[in-house]
């Protein structure tokens, strides 16, 4: 795999929904399902997978990570809840995304404030990340460059192998370690919430 290679592969994967294409009126779950797929279906591992199902938002609603629907329609709003969750459930739990974006819904999913509506937050987090990908790109071939210069004294079936693994591994423990920041952030804010419970009472 050269760097072109997987510069190519990174920005194949990454898929941004502009606000401005998310339909203006509601709609029935099945043109959600529709939606979605069309226009993440370039983050799929597999072209079978399926980017979201009836089940999942259900199952979403449920486990109140995002509001009901109304006369069994969602909002714009709701497609932004479900692209964050899309994303966020790839890295945390149910309960962890569950405390992230429980106040993101109750403040300002389908807010009349004059201030932030919940697009333009979207918006910035967004812009925030694009402004991050170069970074990342850099940062991934470093590490790939680093994975190439081990193992040159095994024979090369051997050495492409522990070399990828080194790459591989690399990669993870980047993963790793900012899945424990998040974790603890989250675990932060709901020692937050419970202490502010419990203050009110």
């Amino acid at each position: 795999m050269t760097n072109k290679e997987i510069i190519a592969s990174i920005i194949d994967k990454l898929d941004y929904i502009d606000p401005e294409t998310i339909p203006n009126i509601d709609l029935y779950m099945d043109q959600v399902t529709t939606f979605m797929d069309s226009n993440l279906q370039n983050s799929k591992r597999r072209s079978e997978d399926k980017i979201l199902t009836k089940t999942m938002i259900n199952n979403y609603a449920k486990n109140n990570l995002l509001p009901p629907p109304v006369k069994k329609k969602y909002s714009k709003d709701h497609i932004l809840m479900l692209i964050f969750i899309y994303y966020l459930k790839n890295v945390l739990s149910i309960n962890d995304i569950r405390t992230l974006l429980n106040p993101l819904s109750e403040k300002y999913f389908s807010s009349d404030s004059a201030h932030l509506s919940l697009e333009e937050i979207y918006k910035n987090i967004f812009q925030l990340e694009s402004e991050q990908f170069h970074f990342l790109v850099k940062d991934v071939l470093k590490k790939f460059d680093h994975s190439k210069e081990l193992y040159q004294e095994e024979s090369e079936e051997n050495r492409e192998f522990l070399q990828t693994l080194s790459f591989v591994s690399m990669l993870s423990f980047d993963v790793y370690i900012k899945k424990q920041m998040i974790e603890r952030i989250i675990d932060e804010m709901n020692t937050k919430s419970q202490d502010s419970t419990f203050s009110k009472k």
